[in-house]
């Protein structure tokens, strides 16, 4: 033995020790003594900081890095000599039996050390470790694998017709064949190898298909001037104890191992997960100095600084103080999206009823653009998971993320509504309502004993529009519309109500934003990238994607007088809106969209507590959404309840305040009439 060789092993002991894995190596072993189980392969998990051995032995660091496949080696026969000599395990006997598994609990910050299909060229020849990220796209059912085999010589006479000489163990990227198959000979006497079948040891199998979180940009349809870059999937394998250990649509940190598998005439580059980890953002922590100063100037009002968020917003599509309301709403559903994997996010979903489709999908489209999953739906593509054969030649089922999962924890739009049929638009309806997504997968098709039937959370808010003139064109007219109702009935009333928020917007049709809007339009096709107005230069797209991103990790919580507004509304309305022929049509999700509104005006508002008066910027969004939906009530709301007025100058934004003020007055009295024992405080008492 090499004294290089040596002292690595020398050093591989020292870590374990220091490390607590010598520790963990006895607690295992005991757990092979205790089972009744005959074994070939023995598998340990050895956890290794590559900083730590770095500094005891750079020569053992290096290898661990670079020739993983090596340093195995090392571990392998400092394990079995430890083995061996504590007495651990009675039945083991070859060093050959030992499977060690080295699991880095990071890798070197540098680029050599990332892996990015987006790029070129990309070295996946060498088997060592690289660091990488990806979303999930695809996951194939848990299937067995070979960890280990052990072979004996077919000849009785030979000395290797017993014992464990001939161990096969399964390597990173080696095929099921490369472990096991009929061809392997003896070394000493040439003849055919025989596998021992009782001795063979299985594991558990998933392949997870993941993409580049860059190449969600090509679901966008928004462009952006981002350079163009090359979109691959790529197949992970997650073996063992990694298996079932993530989920679709989330995002990953791992480190793996590449590989090149052969499958039939193709070769497909694979990568061997070794460690994996949820991916969690670096989110900045700042918003723009333009935004902080209006911010400051807006401080003597709790409804002004939103009021010009909206009413600038989005100036590279739209002229500022057209489309307020449908910007305000787009802006409280983006700061409702979260990263995080949770079940409790309050999402907002919108349906546009609009004459001026074309603009109207341009700033959606536009909108979606400002968070990292904003999902536009392709047409020709499925919004919600699919199953299909895995493509890797193992016959069983794969589950496909398609539009919705792709957009988890941001917005997918689906255009418009009525494009679709009735078939999808009932499977939509029946996600809004659940927030699940069911699949049935064929037991038979799928080489399964049994059916299976697989319930995926849906965590994305959806936008849609629809087409009021193209719609009243094939469909008759309600004669029995009540005041302020909106005939939607070439769709279905459920699904309408399985909306959040239904907004009627349609400035063509007014002689005074038309032209502008036009203006707009006509400038905007000339020449496209330049800046109309002053506010697209101090107020920046960038700066809305840091806004949202700052306001939406605000953790808010509710006032109690903006709680009891909340529930005044609520149950005054459930009274007013019922009739005993058709009960309430105030559905029990109205409670939950009024919170998230709430929530999400004071977010916007950049405060962490939710006051009165985002209950009632909520009350107005969600009153004028019932109307259109069922009719005005008793507490009736003009159709422009949140912007009653251009707002062009400081008297605007005074005006507007005035107007809201008597409409929190006129809340409290509806409150105090209809509302069941529910006490409100006003400004005389």
């Amino acid at each position: 033995m090499s004294p290089e060789l040596l002292k690595m092993k020398e050093v591989a002991l020292i870590y374990l020790d220091r490390s607590g894995g010598l520790q963990k190596l006895v607690d295992d072993c005991k757990y092979y003594n205790d089972s009744k189980q005959s074994y070939a392969v023995y598998r340990f998990i050895i956890s290794v900081n590559p900083s730590d051995i770095t500094e005891l032995d750079a020569a053992l660091g290096n290898q661990i890095l670079h020739e993983p496949l090596k340093a195995a080696q090392i571990f392998q026969s400092v394990c079995f000599i430890a083995v061996k000599t504590l007495s651990l395990i009675e039945q083991l006997q070859t060093e050959a039996q030992i499977s060690i598994v080295l699991k880095p609990t990071h890798l070197p910050s540098l680029p050599s050390y990332v892996l990015s299909l987006c790029e070129f060229p990309f070295n996946y020849m060498s088997q060592r470790f690289y660091m990488s990220e990806g979303i999930v796209i695809a996951m194939g059912m848990v299937t067995k694998y070979t960890q280990g085999a052990r072979f004996l010589c077919s000849e009785d006479s030979c000395p290797f017709s017993e014992g464990f000489r001939y161990i096969r163990v399964h390597l990173p990227g080696a095929t099921e064949s490369a472990t096991v198959r009929n061809d392997f000979v003896c070394s000493l006497c040439t003849s055919p190898l025989q596998e021992d079948m009782k001795f063979r040891v299985l594991g558990d199998k998933q392949l997870v298909e993941m993409i580049d979180a860059k190449a969600l940009r090509a679901f966008q349809g928004h462009f952006n001037n981002k350079p163009h870059f090359r979109i691959q999937s790529f197949t992970v394998f997650l073996r063992d104890e990694l298996s079932n250990k993530v989920k679709i649509g989330n995002r990953y940190r791992f480190i793996g191992i590449p590989a090149c598998v052969q499958n039939g005439p193709q070769a497909t580059v694979c990568i061997e997960v070794n460690n994996i980890q949820l991916y969690t953002p670096k989110d900045p922590s700042h918003i723009s100095d333009n935004f902080k100063y209006l911010l400051s100037l807006t401080s003597n009002s709790c409804w002004r600084f939103s009021a010009i968020l909206a009413n600038i917003f989005a100036s590279q599509v739209v002229p500022p103080g057209t489309y307020n309301t449908l910007k305000l709403s787009m802006l409280l559903s983006l700061v409702q999206t979260c990263d995080e994997d949770t079940e409790t996010a309050g999402y907002l979903d919108l349906l546009v009823a609009t004459s001026d489709t074309l603009i109207v999908d341009r700033l959606l489209n536009y909108s979606i653009c400002l968070v990292p999953r904003g999902i536009r739906h392709p047409p020709s593509s499925n919004i919600f998971p699919t199953v299909c054969k895995d493509k890797h030649g193992t016959g069983t089922a794969s589950i496909q993320a398609c539009s919705a999962l792709l957009a988890k924890g941001g917005v997918c739009f689906i255009g418009e509504l009525s494009s679709y049929k009735k078939d999808k638009l009932d499977l939509l309806q029946s996600v809004l309502e659940s927030r699940t997504s069911t699949i049935f997968i064929p037991g038979k098709k799928y080489g399964e004993d049994a059916d299976q039937q697989v319930t995926l959370p849906v965590q994305t808010s959806f936008w849609s529009f629809v087409n009021v003139d193209s719609s009243s064109k094939k469909h008759v007219q309600k004669d029995n519309s009540l005041i302020g109702q909106m005939d939607l009935s070439f769709i279905s009333a459920n699904l309408i109500d399985a909306f959040g928020l239904l907004i009627h917007c349609s400035e063509l049709s007014s002689c005074q934003l038309a032209l502008p809007l036009m203006h707009h339009i006509l400038k905007k096709a000339i020449d496209p990238e330049e800046a109309l107005y002053t506010v697209s230069q101090e107020f920046r797209t960038q700066d809305y994607e840091e806004l949202i991103v700052f306001a939406k990790n605000l953790q808010v919580e509710l006032d109690p007088e903006a709680e009891r507004l909340i529930h005044g509304y609520y149950l005054a309305s459930r009274r007013v809106r019922t009739d005993s022929i058709h009960g309430s049509t105030l559905s029990a999700s109205a409670l939950k969209i009024l919170v998230s509104l709430s929530e999400a005006h004071a977010k916007l508002s950049l405060r962490r507590k939710v006051l009165e008066e985002d209950v009632l910027i909520a009350v107005l969004l969600l009153e004028s959404s019932l109307t259109l939906k069922h009719g005005a009530s008793v507490f009736c709301v003009a159709p422009n309840a949140v912007f009653p007025f251009d707002l062009i100058d400081e008297s605007s934004l005074q005006q507007r305040d005035v107007y809201l003020r008597q409409c929190y007055q006129q809340l409290l009295q509806f409150i105090a009439t209809y509302g069941p024992g529910i006490h409100t405080t006003t400004n005389e008492e």
